[in-house]
């Protein structure tokens, strides 16, 4: 018996937002869903969005879920946190705050939570056209074929959520929870997630160090490798989140004295404000947290 709490169980016997929304047509209104799961593999989530078009906000969300009693909770959860959100709001929800919202889940459950965070991805993506739902980044090798699970998506889970067991990943996104023969794959996913953090935590040392000297008066100033490094920190903890909720990215091609060479990828390669986002946001967080020397050039084009 799962030790459930009382929220959970709440809103398992009464779900809130239940059913689908119908669409009336409405002026300025649209009504779109996003989907994750299957029957198959066991939970499988719609996840319904109603959506004020000038305000960019959600109005309403309702869910049909097939699933346990984690993942219809987690749903119910879901539609009441995004009530009343911008979309740019809304993409910044994450499975723990869904998890955390209903007072913690089992850790083998928590895979439920992550299905209602990529549902509500994969909505707000629909609406906005982009042509995918899900990460970009978790196209690649599968590491679990029992269940489809990526190479690229088992590392982002590890990350996001600090997972550092084999038993975790299965619990988050279910790989490893069919045949097993995926676990030691699994299991060198992390290792080099872990080795890749310890290699961070160096290398920001040493920056914060080698820049603490320079401010002395000492000359000392960052190496070549320490500021493709720190560039490269700022890029994937500073700048993707806010790019990944607006459906865009940035990939850092190359760094050439104080130019900083990027790809823009998604929305952003193609928004006419992408000039904007260049200057505005990314060359103005290197600078600040770099060197102030900095010029940020999109070679996307």
């Amino acid at each position: 018996m799962w030790d459930y709490t009382e929220k959970v169980l709440d809103l398992f016997y009464n779900p809130k937002n239940q059913g689908a929304i119908e669409d009336n047509n409405e002026p300025g209104i649209a009504v779109v869903f996003g989907e994750v799961g299957s029957i198959a593999c066991g939970d499988a989530l719609r996840l319904h969005l109603k959506i004020d078009q000038e305000q960019d906000t959600i109005l309403d969300s309702r869910f049909q879920t097939f699933g346990c009693t984690s993942a219809i909770a987690s749903s119910s959860a879901l539609t009441e946190l995004v009530k009343g959100l911008t979309l740019d709001q809304a993409l910044k929800v994450t499975n723990k705050e869904i998890a955390d919202f209903l007072g913690g889940l089992p850790e083998a459950k928590m895979h439920c939570s992550v299905m209602g965070q990529e549902a509500l991805e994969a909505a707000i993506y629909k609406y906005r056209g982009i042509e995918i739902e899900e990460h970009a980044e978790d196209d690649g090798a599968l590491i679990c074929t029992c269940f489809g699970i990526s190479e690229p998506k088992i590392r982002r889970v590890i990350v996001e959520n600090n997972l550092t067991t084999a038993e975790q990943v299965t619990s988050y996104v279910k790989a490893g929870g069919g045949c097993g023969s995926c676990l030691s794959g699994i299991d060198d996913v992390i290792a080099e997630v872990l080795k890749d953090k310890a290699n961070i935590t160096k290398v920001a040392n040493e920056i914060v160090f080698a820049k603490d000297r320079n401010q002395q008066g000492s000359g000392q100033t960052l190496t070549t490798v320490q500021k493709i490094s720190l560039i490269q920190k700022v890029l994937l903890e500073d700048v993707r989140p806010l790019l990944v909720a607006d459906g865009g990215d940035v990939e850092l091609y190359d760094v050439e004295g104080d130019i900083v060479k990027v790809f823009l990828k998604g929305a952003c390669g193609s928004c006419p404000s992408s000039t904007s986002t260049l200057k505005g946001l990314i060359e103005t967080t290197l600078k600040e947290k770099v060197l102030s020397s900095l010029v940020v050039q999109d070679i996307s084009h």
